[in-house]
């Protein structure tokens, strides 16, 4: 009998993180994946990526489909309620051998809730990482409900076990997102063509999402960057914020903005491979994605990360961290387009984590003792 290995998304960027562990899965012949979709990925607001996941060949199992319209962390805390109680209802049905999550989301929580209460363990990725807002918590309160800890660094494990996981537990495997990195990317002259970026002038990535703990602060936040881009006039390709509290708001500066410059562009969500070739052609990356601090080393991408979501995180040297201050920004984006890209090592790994994932979840025995934490 093959194991089932359940898997949770609900973002476009976690699907992309996924997949390549996602596929590993899918062609062992000693696993079952068991796909369950929810949050941004079915609300056509966020672009409907549930249709990337279909497109690349995967069978879903289950649509969680709990995401609501509040942009508060009241409506957040509803959210997980409800994804809790759909969950519970599928798990019942797909009874998996084990639970695969991955991050901080709220959907993450929400499934390791769920799991725990119904004694199906957990696989956590990216555990032992520190970083701003609430999401810091969930990470952490994950942790504390998983049975397997696949650690992305060495730093990470050290953290893991300071807070009191079993060393034995924990596995250090890297960072999945690295595995497709290595994979053919678009040529520059093609992906600026797409997205309609003038080929011979100075792109930035801007991707900027909401801080929960920030919440009243995130349209101004998001203004200060977009004034910095619109001064510079520097043409930029804005990825959509995410669902979190706070992201509808700056949705609505950021649409404010493409009507009044020209030369900046939004989109709601980009599927993966594009994204990595923007990151390869771009001149910097701008905001707080997680993004700017695993994958963009690979590309030796200059990355400009503002505030405090990203607080506590590994970095390689290719990132330079300033405040939501224009000054800060502007100075950190002038150095970006005049060192341009420094050859960096990526900290997060090798790209092949899915290979040793899929390994542990294949050997791992799965018990009462593994379950009694």
């Amino acid at each position: 009998m093959k194991r089932r290995i359940a898997v949770l998304t609900g973002t476009r960027a976690e699907y992309g993180i996924l997949r390549p562990v996602m596929k590993a899965i899918s062609s062992d012949d000693r696993l079952q994946l068991q796909l369950l979709v929810t949050g941004m990925h079915l609300s056509e607001e966020f672009g409907s990526t549930v249709k990337e996941i279909t497109a690349d060949g995967f069978r879903i199992d289950a649509s969680i489909d709990t995401l609501n319209s509040e942009d508060t962390g009241a409506g957040m805390a509803r959210y997980i309620a409800e994804t809790i109680k759909e969950l519970s209802r599928e798990l019942e049905i797909l009874k998996p051998h084990l639970l695969l999550l991955l991050g901080d989301r709220a959907e993450m929580l929400a499934a390791a809730v769920t799991a725990t209460c119904m004694n199906i363990p957990i696989a956590h990725l990216h555990g032992g990482e520190t970083s701003g807002s609430v999401d810091e918590s969930f990470r952490h309160a994950i942790t504390r409900m998983a049975h397997i800890h696949l650690a992305a660094t060495d730093e990470a494990r050290e953290n893991l076990i300071k807070s009191g996981e079993d060393p034995q537990r924990i596995f250090v495997v890297g960072a999945p997102g690295l595995d497709e990195i290595n994979d053919d990317t678009i040529p520059c002259p093609e992906i600026r063509g797409k997205y309609s970026l003038d080929p011979d002038e100075p792109f930035a990535l801007m991707v900027q999402h909401p801080v929960v703990t920030e919440v009243d602060d995130a349209e101004e936040q998001i203004k200060i960057t977009l004034d910095v881009l619109a001064e510079l006039e520097i043409e930029t390709l804005i990825v959509y914020p995410n669902a979190d509290a706070g992201g509808r708001r700056m949705i609505g500066v950021i649409d404010d903005y493409v009507k009044r410059y020209p030369f900046m562009k939004a989109y709601r969500s980009i599927p993966r491979h594009e994204y990595l070739s923007l990151m390869k052609c771009a001149s910097f990356m701008i905001g707080n994605s997680s993004s700017g601090i695993i994958e963009a080393p690979s590309f030796n991408l200059p990355v400009i990360n503002i505030g405090t979501r990203q607080k506590g995180r590994l970095r390689a040297p290719n990132v330079m961290d300033v405040n939501h201050d224009r000054k800060e920004i502007k100075d950190a984006i002038k150095k970006a387009l005049r060192s341009g890209r420094v050859e960096v090592t990526n900290p997060w790994g090798d790209g092949r984590a899915s290979e040793r994932i899929i390994e542990i979840l294949r050997s791992i025995r799965i018990d009462e003792n593994l379950i009694q934490k």
